[in-house]
């Protein structure tokens, strides 16, 4: 058991992430996911986790794990393009994974998805939270509009923009 982990795990809570996403933040990371997906036929989400439940921790879970759980849960998968991208934080260990559906998946790789993921690691290092999740998500939304370009007209939101604390 890696006791810094769970000290870091016992210690992080939804007062963390408000400290880190004031409510003026969410909503600029909201209005930038609303205004990116005007761009493609894609869909993302930005859903930040605190910690890990304890059971989960002590198990050994990763931020990995958890993602693919949560891109499951929130529908994320469920686009009509299979062209839906889920960025999670796990704010205790300041990890970010990003899980995209297999139709954008299988046309931009793991490398994209890693460098970007390296790039909004790098902004939250320096506490800078928002920056890090808009540019993560500007990033996305440049591979999503290469594949998955907009066709004129009103195309559904298919997901919400709105950030989701879980």
């Amino acid at each position: 058991m890696n006791w810094r982990r769970l000290l870091r795990h016992l210690f992080t809570d939804h007062g963390s992430v408000r400290r880190a996403f004031p409510p003026a933040a969410m909503r600029a990371i909201e209005k930038t996911i609303g205004e990116e997906e005007r761009r493609h036929a894609g869909q993302m989400r930005f859903a930040v986790e605190a910690s890990l439940p304890f059971g989960e921790l002590l198990r050994g879970a990763q931020s990995r794990e958890r993602a693919v759980g949560w891109f499951g849960r929130l529908g994320v998968w469920d686009t009509e393009h299979n062209s839906g991208v889920l960025i999670y934080l796990l704010l205790a260990d300041r990890r970010v994974e990003i899980v995209a559906d297999r139709g954008i998946h299988s046309k931009v790789g793991g490398a994209a998805w890693e460098a970007i993921c390296g790039e909004m690691q790098q902004e939250f290092a320096r506490g800078q939270f928002e920056r890090g999740v808009v540019t993560g998500v500007r990033a996305i939304s440049d591979l999503l509009a290469a594949h998955y370009p907009a066709r004129g007209g009103d195309k559904p939101n298919e997901l919400p923009d709105k950030p989701v604390v879980l």
